[in-house]
Order: structure tokens, then C-alpha cells, then sequence
């Protein structure tokens, strides 16, 4: 019998994964499951979309083959899929009002889920998720892809182990660019609602939801529980819906504070950090790239982590119970708690034009809030809002 290796864990014969999204992100998945599949670990059973692949950049592939072998099924629908042949795995990319409905229905047909971030598009719809796992045994992994990175494992460790000495504060910082073009390519993109439905598609719950989440894990957070207070302060400069430029103070059942100041109408993109500071020292992860860099009586010392792939996560979680899963929803509790804070939270307010610069134009046209970067870094390292802070955009 031939074996093949996923991490530590090994498998007689290859995972059947459908990817459910492929247009867009959903690329990204699909080169996990390439990858997984030239080492025998994985085999892409179906791809899933409205729109066919057939004739597309997806069968034609790039340089290391293509993302859809020929001859691998498409269907319109999960349930068209469900209905055929359920795979062992489902890898979902879509819409975050969509992730309930899906997920329970591919849990409940038998398979395994990764989903993609945010969880869902409430606190309920978390809850309704979690016990949705319980009930069918399956596993549910959320594609918070840092809680697979060595380094934020690296820096929760410092934060308990008191090497840093009393931390009160963990911050988040993430001062990021979206253009026009990319709140044009979806209906629900930019929307704290749509049709009805709760989306919550702004700057805290989903480009910089990695920000808030591994800010949350490394204060010691990731349960709902572990939540006992959000403060909000929500504006935009994009004529949307949602938010783009945030910032929130958590208090925690272990009384530590994370704070997070969050943009996307920055100048430029700059790396997104968690930022600690403690009594005896300070640690700042830079998640994007895996890098911690630690001040403390031990001395000034890099790690780099390595990372570990969440798809390949869960294969080897599928092999052998003992594997736990590196982000299992029931464990993004905390981060949905926040979430839940954002959504019900008033309607963002629009940042006066006197403090915004355009840049760009047609679909790359974004706005620039001045001097963003610096309140962003204020709020995370007075755990204060824009508006308690006194930025001037704020009443």
C-alpha cells in the first residue's frame, strides 16, 4: 500500500477536496490542494462556482500546471454536489452570509470544512456552526491562516510565560490600501447588509479580521466567554457601507485590553502587526510574514517562523484524532463576539472630506485619511479610540 505523508500524520489514500468558490480567492485554495495533491495527500474531487471553469485561466493553469486538472467535475452548487457525491472535504470560498448555510450542509452530508474568514455573519450563526460539528462529529477549520503561523504561537507563548512581565494591552495595527475596484466586484462587498441579511463586510471583520483574531488569541481570547466588553468607533472615507477606518478596545474576562487601529484608505500598505508591551519588555509580530521580533531582560531576538498550511491541518486531523486543529470554530468564539459588536454597532460615519486626500483614478482610485498611520498606532498602543484619542475626523 502506498502511504503518503500530511505534517506528522499519515494517510493511505488521498483526501477527495471540492473547493467551493474558485473565482478569485478561491485560486489560493486551489494551489493548497495542487500542492497537497502532487505528494499524494490530496486529489481535487470537484470545483463548485456559478460560472464554469471550463475555458478559463483556471484549466489553463500557470507555470507549475493547471489550478483544475481536465476532467475534474464542476457543478453550479454545493448542493448539486451534495447531492452527487459528497467528498471527504470541503474547502468553502464564499460570501460571508453564505458560510452558515453551506457549512452545516456540508457537515451534515459527512465532510470535513475549511472556511474561509470570518466565521459567519453573526454570533448566532457561529453558535448555530459550532453546534452543527458537534452534532455531525465533523470538523470545522476557519481560515484565520495566522493561527498556523510558528511565530504568533511563538509570541502567546512570551505573552503567558511572563517574559515581558505584566501586559495589560495587546494591540493590532493594520494600515492598508482597497481601491474602488475592489468594493465594484461583488454585490456584497463594502455591505453591512444585503437583501436582509447580515454581511458585515468592513475593515474589522474581513480584510484585517487577522489583525483582530491574533491580537485576541495571543491576549489569551478565543472563546465568546472570554469577551466581556467591545467598544467600537466605525467611520469610512470610501462611499460605502461598511467600515474602513476602525478602531475597538476589547476588555477580556483575564482583564488584558486589545486595541486595534485598523484602515484601509492609508497612503501605502504597510505590514500588519500585533504589538505587545508589557512591564518588563515588548514583542511585535508581523503576522503577514511571520517575523516576531522580542525586547525583554532575556535580550533582542528575530524568530521566524514557519507555517503550517490550514487544509493541511485538517487532513491531518482527519487521520488522527489527537491532531487538534490549529483554528477550530468553536475557538474563533471570541473574535465572532467582536464581530457581533461591529454589526450591531451604529451605522459607520463618514469621514468629512477636508480629512481625506484622493488618490488614483477610475478603479484604482483610492482615498487617504491623513495621517491614519500614526492614530491607528495611538490606538494601539493607548488602547484608546479615534474619537477618545480626539483624532480630527472624530466629533
Amino acid at each position: 500500500m502506498t502511504v503518503a505523508g500530511v505534517g506528522d500524520a499519515r494517510v493511505a489514500t488521498p483526501a477527495r477536496v471540492a473547493v467551493v468558490g474558485v473565482h478569485g480567492h478561491g485560486r489560493s485554495h486551489l494551489r493548497a490542494v495542487r500542492g497537497l495533491a502532487a505528494r499524494g495527500a490530496a486529489v481535487l474531487a470537484a470545483v463548485v462556482d456559478p460560472r464554469p471553469v471550463v475555458g478559463t485561466d483556471l484549466a489553463g493553469g500557470d507555470g507549475d500546471g493547471p489550478l483544475v486538472p481536465d476532467g475534474t467535475p464542476w457543478y453550479p452548487d454545493l448542493a448539486a454536489l451534495l447531492a452527487d457525491r459528497p467528498p471527504d472535504v470541503v474547502v468553502l470560498v464564499t460570501p460571508i452570509h453564505t458560510h452558515l448555510e453551506l457549512a452545516r450542509a456540508a457537515m451534515r452530508a459527512g465532510c470535513d470544512v475549511l472556511l474561509e474568514k470570518p466565521t459567519a455573519a453573526s454570533l448566532a450563526e457561529h453558535d448555530a456552526l459550532v453546534e452543527a460539528a458537534a452534532a455531525t462529529g465533523r470538523r470545522c477549520q476557519v481560515g484565520f491562516q495566522t493561527f498556523g503561523s510558528g511565530a504568533l504561537d511563538e509570541l502567546a507563548y512570551v505573552v503567558a510565560s511572563g517574559e515581558l512581565g505584566d501586559v495589560e494591552v495587546v494591540g493590532a495595527v493594520g494600515t492598508w490600501v482597497r481601491t474602488t475596484a475592489y468594493y465594484a466586484r461583488s454585490r456584497w462587498a463594502g455591505r453591512r447588509t444585503l437583501d436582509g441579511a447580515p454581511v458585515v463586510d468592513g475593515v474589522v471583520t474581513n480584510p484585517l479580521a487577522h489583525a483582530v483574531a491574533s491580537a485576541l488569541r495571543v491576549a489569551g481570547a478565543t472563546r465568546a466567554a472570554d469577551v466581556t466588553d467591545v467598544e467600537t468607533d466605525l467611520w469610512h472615507a470610501h462611499p460605502i457601507e461598511a467600515d474602513d477606518t476602525s478602531s475597538l478596545v476589547v476588555t477580556l474576562a483575564n482583564g488584558r485590553r486589545v486595541a486595534a487601529g485598523l484602515t484601509l484608505a492609508a497612503p501605502e500598505r504597510a505590514d500588519a502587526t500585533v504589538v505587545v508591551r508589557g512591564s518588563r519588555g515588548s514583542a511585535t509580530l508581523r503576522y503577514e510574514h511571520d517575523v516576531l521580533e522580542v525586547v525583554s531582560p532575556r535580550g533582542t531576538r528575530t524568530v521566524r517562523g514557519t507555517r503550517t498550511d490550514l487544509l493541511e491541518d485538517l487532513l491531518a486531523a482527519r487521520v488522527d484524532p489527537a491532531v487538534r486543529l490549529r483554528c477550530d470554530v468553536a475557538e474563533t468564539g471570541a473574535f465572532m463576539v467582536v464581530l457581533d459588536a461591529v454589526r450591531t454597532a451604529p451605522p459607520p460615519r463618514r469621514i468629512a472630506d477636508a480629512h481625506v486626500t484622493w488618490r488614483g483614478v477610475g478603479p484604482d482610485a483610492h482615498p487617504v485619511v491623513h495621517d491614519v498611520a500614526d492614530w491607528c498606532a495611538r490606538v494601539a498602543a493607548e488602547a484608546a479610540t479615534f474619537t477618545t484619542l480626539g483624532a480630527p475626523w472624530t466629533p
